[in-house]
């Protein structure tokens, strides 16, 4: 009894620890699933017309914003999360730009690379991602961009463990033919604007 006493603190730290990071692990797969739904999501995004591009519009973007939300429903993403999506597309100069951003989510935590209208003119912004293997839009078309950075929500936060915000980032080129030349407010909903 004595030894089972002196050995059951480290069995339950160890125990609590294990299961910790399998929440940690589970929740780090979650948000990078959930960064891939996003960006495929935005990628599909825009009115059906056949008479000109597909237009996309404030309440779209705010509906991929939702379906996030609804996706997963456990992680609180509204208080704990930023879910960033940039319009990465070529600018007048043959150089790479962020032609608009939308945000969602109460963590303050700003796009990595850069805000909109990053690189509107010139060819200095390389694109994003990894110095030297940035992506990059073609012409007449764009990438949808999505950072989400998640505050992780301990289970036992008595346990200290290093573990740190989750940040993930995925990337999609748009569906079909798209108007890229502006996001359109027909609806006039309030615009998920990142400020």
């Amino acid at each position: 009894m004595t030894e089972f006493a002196f050995s059951l603190p480290f069995l339950l730290i160890m125990a609590t620890s294990g299961l910790e990071l399998t929440n940690y692990a589970l929740t780090v797969k979650q948000i990078g699933e959930l960064s891939v739904m996003v960006a495929d999501n935005a990628s599909r995004m825009g009115a059906q017309s056949a008479i000109n591009n597909k237009p996309v519009s404030e309440a779209e973007i705010n509906d991929v914003f939702i379906g996030a939300d609804l996706q997963a429903p456990g992680l609180a993403l509204g208080t704990n999360s930023r879910i960033i999506l940039s319009s990465l597309q070529e600018n007048d100069d043959g150089g790479q730009t962020i032609a608009w951003q939308r945000c969602f989510g109460g963590v303050d935590y700003s796009s990595a690379y850069g805000p909109e209208k990053t690189g509107e003119t010139g060819t200095s912004f390389p694109g994003v991602g990894p110095t030297g293997a940035e992506l990059k839009a073609a012409s007449g078309t764009a990438v949808m961009v999505v950072e989400i950075r998640y505050r992780y929500q301990r289970l036992m936060p008595l346990i200290w463990l290093p573990l740190h915000d989750i940040t993930e980032m995925s990337a999609f080129n748009v569906r079909d033919s798209r108007d890229i030349t502006d996001v359109y407010n027909t609806e006039n909903v309030t615009k998920s604007a990142c400020a």
